[in-house]
Formats: C-alpha cells, sequence, structure tokens
C-alpha cells in the first residue's frame, strides 16, 4: 500500500450537478501506521436484514446435523461457498398473541412486524398503529449520525400496491419490517431510481428539475463531477486510484441500470412497470442488492433493511419455472407440485442473496473485504407456510466477525426461543447495552450462545 503525504477525510464528498457522490474507504484515509507497522483497520460494521415473504419449506431449509461440518439443505445450497461466513440458526420462534373477541390472529401482519420488533401489530386498520422500534432502527438511532443517511428501507413491491392484507389489520404491517417508533412504520422503497436519487441526491433530496434535465442530456451524475475526480486522483497513490475507479464504475454502472431500465419502461403501462425497475425479479434484486452494496462501501449508511417481497405477495415467477401467485401455493395443503414450486421459490431467494455476498466479498474495505465487516440477518417470520407456523423460523446470519458470531455452524436452540433473544444479542454486539426487546426472555444475553 502506498501511502500519500496528504491524509484525506473518511467523509471526503465529490459534488456535481444535484449530487453529493461520497467515497468508499481509500488507504489515503487510514491512519498512520501503527506501533507494531501496521494499517489500523479501517472497516466500520454494518448491520443489514432481508427478509422473504410466506414462509419457507422447512424440510428443505433445515440441516439435520447441527454444530461445525452440517450438510447444506436443497434451499440453503447456493450459500454453501460461504460457509466460512455463515451460521444457521433454528428452534426461534414468534409467539402468538393472545387474541381478543372477534380479532383476526394476524398471521401475516404478525410476522413481517416482530421480525425486528418482536412485537405483535395491534389490531387495527386506521392510523392508530402499534407494534415497537425494531432492533435495525435502534441501531440507526445509535450510529446514524455518522453517516449521511441513518439507514436505507428497500423492497422488491411498493406498498402502495399492497393488495390483500389480514382481515382487521392494517396494511403497512405487512408492507415493512422497519418501526422508527412504536408508532411509526418507515415505507419501503421499490425504485432504484429513488433509492439511487436518496443516496446520491445534493442534500439527500431529490430535485426533480435537476432530475429531468440530467436524463434528457442522458448524463451521468459522475460526468458532473469530473474534473473533480481527475483533481482527487492526482493526489491519491496508485493503489487508491485503482480503487477510486473501481468504485465509481459500479456508481456507473448502477445508473446505467436504472436508465435502461426506465428507457424500456417508458413504452410500458406504467401501473404494471413503474420507471426505474427492471423487468425481471432478478434483475430488480440484483440492483437493489448493489445500491446496498455501493451505500455500505462509500458509508453512506450503515443499516439496511430489504423484504424480497411483502407477506401475501402475489408474485409470481415465471423466470424459473412458476408462473403460480406465490402467497396462493404457499396454502399448499401436502399438493407435492406446490411444494416443489414454494422450494424453488425458496431457494431464487437464497440464489440471489449469494450474489449480494460475493459482491461484499468482492469489495475491499480496511484491512479485509465487506463481507467482514458486515453482520446480515436472513429469514421469514413463518416457518412451515401453510399453517403459519410461527415456530421454528428460518434463519441465518451471515458475514464476517463483526457481531463475534461463529460461522459455519448450525445451532438449534431450545424450542421456544424468542426470535427477539437473537435482536437483543445483535444490539450488544454491536455496542448498545439492551437487555431486552419486544417478547425476548430476560436471561437472553446468558442463554443466546453464538
Amino acid at each position: 500500500m502506498i501511502n500519500t503525504k496528504k491524509a484525506i477525510p473518511r467523509r471526503t464528498i465529490l459534488k456535481g450537478l444535484g449530487t453529493a457522490l461520497a467515497l468508499p474507504l481509500l488507504d489515503s484515509m487510514v491512519p498512520a501506521l501503527s506501533a507494531q507497522g501496521r494499517v489500523v483497520a479501517a472497516g466500520a460494521r454494518r448491520f443489514g436484514a432481508v427478509y422473504v415473504p410466506n414462509g419457507m419449506i422447512m424440510n428443505k431449509w433445515t440441516p439435520q446435523a447441527e454444530g461445525a461440518g452440517f450438510e447444506f439443505t436443497p434451499i440453503l445450497k447456493p450459500l454453501e461457498p460461504f460457509r466460512d461466513h455463515l451460521v444457521v440458526l433454528t428452534g426461534m420462534n414468534s409467539k402468538p398473541p393472545v387474541l381478543g373477541p372477534g380479532e383476526d390472529p394476524g398471521v401475516h401482519a404478525r410476522a413481517s412486524t416482530r421480525f425486528l420488533t418482536g412485537m405483535p401489530p395491534k389490531f387495527t386498520t386506521g392510523s392508530d398503529l402499534l407494534a415497537g422500534t425494531s432492533m435495525d432502527q435502534l441501531l440507526a438511532q445509535a450510529i446514524g449520525q455518522e453517516t449521511p443517511l441513518a439507514s436505507l428501507e428497500l423492497s422488491m413491491e411498493s406498498s402502495e400496491s399492497a393488495g390483500t392484507c389480514n382481515p382487521g389489520f392494517s396494511c403497512a404491517y405487512t408492507s415493512t419490517i422497519a418501526w422508527r417508533t412504536p408508532t411509526t412504520p418507515l415505507p419501503m422503497e421499490n425504485n432504484p431510481r429513488a433509492v439511487f436519487e436518496r443516496m446520491f441526491g445534493e442534500g439527500g433530496t431529490t430535485d426533480v428539475q435537476l432530475r429531468a434535465i440530467r436524463m434528457q442530456q442522458d448524463r451521468s451524475i459522475l460526468d458532473s463531477i469530473t474534473d473533480r475526480v481527475r483533481s482527487l486522483s492526482r493526489e491519491l497513490g496508485n493503489g487508491d486510484r485503482a480503487k477510486l475507479t473501481e468504485y465509481l464504475e459500479a456508481v456507473r454502472d448502477v445508473e446505467r441500470r436504472i436508465q435502461r431500465a426506465e428507457a424500456h419502461s417508458a413504452a410500458l403501462p406504467a401501473i404494471d412497470h413503474p420507471a426505474g425497475i427492471p423487468d425481471t425479479f432478478a434483475e430488480h434484486a440484483k440492483l437493489m442488492y448493489d445500491l446496498q452494496l455501493i451505500a455500505y462501501q462509500s458509508d453512506i449508511t450503515r443499516i439496511a433493511t430489504f423484504m424480497m417481497g411483502r407477506e401475501f405477495t402475489g408474485r409470481q415467477y415465471p423466470e424459473i419455472g412458476v408462473p403460480d401467485a406465490h402467497h396462493p401455493i404457499s396454502h399448499h395443503q401436502g399438493d407435492p407440485e406446490k411444494l416443489e414450486k414454494l422450494a424453488k421459490i425458496n431457494t431464487f431467494h437464497t440464489t440471489l442473496f449469494r450474489y449480494f455476498l460475493e459482491k461484499l466479498k468482492a469489495t475491499p474495505d480496511g484491512d479485509g473485504t465487506l463481507l467482514d465487516h458486515v453482520t446480515l440477518m436472513y429469514g421469514a417470520g413463518m416457518s412451515e407456510p401453510n399453517g403459519h407456523s410461527p415456530e421454528n423460523l428460518p434463519i441465518l446470519l451471515a458475514g464476517g466477525g463483526a457481531a463475534g458470531f461463529t460461522p459455519g455452524h448450525h445451532i438449534r436452540f431450545a424450542k421456544g426461543t424468542p426470535l427477539a433473544n437473537l435482536n437483543v444479542v445483535l444490539l450488544n454486539r454491536f455496542g448498545l447495552a439492551v437487555e431486552r426487546l419486544g417478547d425476548s426472555s430476560p436471561d437472553a444475553l446468558k442463554t443466546m450462545k453464538l
């Protein structure tokens, strides 16, 4: 590594036409050599949650053996190359609430709402929503002040087209997993263009006129900062120049893909193909994962939540041979054909998650890679979908040792262990002294060994 004499501040921003482009971590931003003669690690800790809807085919998810050396099941098979960065957790549950007279159990509303809050949703279709503050937002409150955006909330589906919801429950419960406060659910953004502009719009805002000008001129946001990039490059060592070039090309690639999607969608009904959203689920998901990657890489935010689909989603997956709507076939009633199709959907989701892990592992950060400095929680708010089971939830953690867990293991917890216990442990691993969250056990920190 070549250190230049001039140190560059970590929060260096390049400003251009309606943009504020944060830079990735460069060697020139790392403190000087430590007394031992090595570079001080400078990788920030990040957290991400990836939620999959409508449950899981559990006998194709859950490994038989516990501990190290477990065999990867069909749904987990795409993640096998990352064995050393994974820990599979089974046995945790989301305890059903005590129901009032005439109250619907709200199985789908409960699944997504409790995932990060540990609290059941209030039975209401009005504005008097009530759940709990989600653990991602507790992290955002603690470390979000260090980044331009406290957190990102992303989804593959628009909350404006919510469709079916549990009777007596607001659709807000099934459209998000992030709650800023017990009464404030955060909307999940599914349009890559809107996410891109939130990340790079100057001051964190989107100027419609500037966007229109830029699109009419077919200009990349990078074109407006070319001179500033050229000037900065002269101050960098060879390694930093290469790293900056790779990062800027990644940003440009994401913008190109958004522009291609917008150009194609211009000739299609807007209601079916909102601007900026690619045609296929895989292209859309990869673009959303790449936006999270860039947000982590440039330290725009360290906290992200991502819904692969809202509960009740009726999305079809013709690209993998499943033209059926997801939610209806999740009520499979033991039909082998439906079970096979559901397993295909579950495996498709983990395959796309592998794409994210591959990109994180290929991105240098501090003394390692982004994968070394992120903790990702992947899973669903229910297990067996036909019965909407809240027990033995399918959960895994991925990433490096930032949260202190031991990768490469399958850990089976005692029956009845609240999922909220895991959230309490993760919060503490990130430095937040939290003893309880939602319905977590009083002794969560002592009994949950990772």
